[in-house]
This record gives structure tokens, sequence and C-alpha cells, in this order.
């Protein structure tokens, strides 16, 4: 095939495509943004039409593809696969491991703290309960031991 009929079928592909279907290329090439961009433009354009690319990117999942997040999951997985350095794998195994305890440790440590604060407001909340049963007994303010 030479170059000129490349040319041509390209160009066959693309008038088959029409201006949406070179639009819509044009966005996927771009990615996710391009996307949620033209939705916004669309919106303060013409409101139907940002609704219609609203409409279309969740029809066609392109909102919710999880592109985005592959990479993480791919990234997290290789962190704790051996690297290939004997001395460097050791470092950060043991460098996992004590950033771990601390975790530990410092979960512990906020559950104590919350433990202690919720006790210190309910001793105090006892404290005020029993200063207020003192001061109506006094006033007189109970007959007969019944509260009011």
């Amino acid at each position: 095939m030479t170059t000129a009929q490349t040319g041509s079928l390209t160009t066959a592909t693309e008038q088959a495509m029409g201006w949406l279907g070179r639009a819509e290329a044009w966005l996927d090439a771009r990615g996710k943004g391009t996307w949620i961009a033209a939705m916004v433009l669309g919106f303060i354009l013409f409101w139907p039409l940002g609704l219609a690319l609203l409409a279309y990117m969740i029809w066609s999942k392109r909102m919710f593809s999880g592109q985005g997040s592959r990479g993480n999951d791919m990234t997290r997985r290789n962190a704790y696969a051996p690297s290939g350095n004997a001395a460097f794998d050791a470092y950060r195994d043991e460098t996992l491991r004590r950033l771990e305890e601390e975790q530990e440790a410092f979960h512990s440590f906020l559950e104590r703290l919350r433990a202690a604060k919720d006790k210190a407001e309910f001793d105090a909340f006892m404290d005020e309960r029993a200063k207020t049963r003192a001061t109506r007994t006094e006033s007189g303010d109970e007959a007969d031991g019944q509260p009011t």
C-alpha cells in the first residue's frame, strides 16, 4: 500500500465517522479530564449540550472507567516487590515493619486518649448532677425525696 492510498483510507475513515465520531476520538485521545472540561463548557454555553454530554459519559461508562485508580494499584503492588538489591530490600522491610509498629502504637495511644477524655467528660457530668441534686435538696425543692 502506498502512502497516497493510506492517506485516502484515513480520510475515508474520518469521513465515515462524521464530525461527532471525530470529536469523540479527539476527546478520548486526551483523556477523562478533557471530557469533563467539554461537559462543563457545554453547561456554560448551552445547558442541554452539557446535560447531553454528561448523559453520554455515564451511558458509555466514560466517567466510571476507573482508569485513574489502576495506576495506584500497580504502584502499591510493586512497592513490596523485590528490587533486586538485597541491602535495599532489607532496609525497606525493616522500615515498613518499624512504621507499622509506630502506627499500631499511635492507634493505641489515640484509643487511650479517647477513653480518658470520655471518662473525664462522664465524671464532670456526674459531678454536675450531684451538685444539682445537692442544691435542690438544700433549697427544699424536693418534697418527700421525690424529684420534681
